[in-house]
């Protein structure tokens, strides 16, 4: 999962997909992390507002911290989803050659949302931080909808 600053929308989309995974499908084996296109924040907590928003949910982020998307993270995972079409056109410039990860739009799985991008909610009240959640809530739905169907 991947957004710019990696402290507001992806870390929401990754603590979401992960209590959805414990919930729904635990012995599905897979690896899911979040990180940003930007190096505003490495090494931090996700935004208050966010971890407050999950937290209303059952849902823990206050473990996660900041990193940058590397050219590692090309070769370790088979799918990057980006949170909008700005961080999905900088991972496209970022994409080694030789890589076959999928790069897709995080929303892709949710089309009935007739949505492209996860709006940044940092500089905007909680109501939109709650969006968010709704958001990689039904992405996250889709996702491991289409996670079981491959496994």
């Amino acid at each position: 999962m991947v957004c710019l600053g990696n402290i507001c929308r992806s870390p929401t989309a990754e603590g979401v997909l992960r209590h959805l995974v414990a919930q729904q499908a635990p012995n599905l084996s897979i690896e899911i992390d979040s990180a940003g296109t930007a190096d505003y924040h490495i090494g931090a907590p996700p935004d208050l507002r966010s971890q407050r928003a999950a937290l209303r949910r059952g849902i823990d982020l206050s473990g996660l911290r900041a990193r940058q998307v590397t050219q590692d993270d090309f070769a370790r995972f088979d799918l990057i989803l980006a949170m909008d079409r700005d961080n999905l056109r900088e991972l496209e410039a970022m994409k080694p050659r030789q890589s076959h990860a999928a790069l897709k739009l995080f929303l892709e799985y949710a089309p009935e949302l007739n949505l492209r991008d996860v709006p940044d909610p940092y500089y905007c009240d909680s109501g939109a931080f709650e969006e968010v959640l709704d958001l990689t809530s039904a992405a996250s739905r889709g996702l491991l909808a289409s996670l079981q169907h491959r496994a």
